[in-house]
């Protein structure tokens, strides 16, 4: 007696949307201000903008970049702002924050450049175990975007999901 056995998770019709996906191949480099502060505490002009002439730029060729200062000292504005100008013509991106802010800022953008149309009256599971940490604004930002349009959200897997949403008939 041969019985064919039938995957329900396949046959579901559920779509699985992995933020994870979202976030660009290249890894993020972080460029930490804290080298360039006097005792690690007071940011000198001079010596910063001295400091950021000797600096290898081409380093950050294409690479996705998170500025951040490590330690609990005052920065102006306009330091953050020259060190973009300095990295602008060779990164890909540059962001303010540490490597997790840096992800949450591009898995926003990724999701705010969903079509929606693409998920009209569709059953979405939003994955949500994984590797990779997903900030919590990331899960907030898609079940914005999709609740409009789906006909259901979950999260977690297709196997064990927890209900978010289901339109009303």
């Amino acid at each position: 007696m041969s019985e064919l056995l039938n995957n329900k998770v396949s046959e579901s019709g559920l779509i699985t949307i992995d933020l994870a996906s979202f976030l660009p191949d290249n890894p993020i480099v972080l460029f930490d201000i804290k080298p360039f502060l006097f005792m690690e505490l007071i940011l000198k002009e001079k010596d910063f903008r001295a400091a950021l002439l000797n600096i290898n730029w081409s380093e950050y060729q294409d690479k996705v970049v998170g500025i951040f200062c490590s330690t609990d000292a005052i920065i102006p504005m306009w330091a953050n702002m020259l060190i973009v100008s300095n990295l602008q013509p060779f990164s890909k991106v540059v962001y303010f924050g540490d490597e997790n802010q840096v992800r949450a800022q591009l898995l926003l953008e990724q999701i705010s450049i969903i079509n929606p149309d693409n998920y009209v009256d569709q059953r979405v599971v939003i994955k949500g175990c994984g590797d990779t940490p997903i900030a919590e604004s990331a899960y907030v930002a898609i079940t914005q975007k999709l609740r409009p349009v789906v006909k259901s959200i979950m999260f977690g897997e297709p196997c064990s999901t927890v209900p978010v949403y289901k339109k009303k008939a």
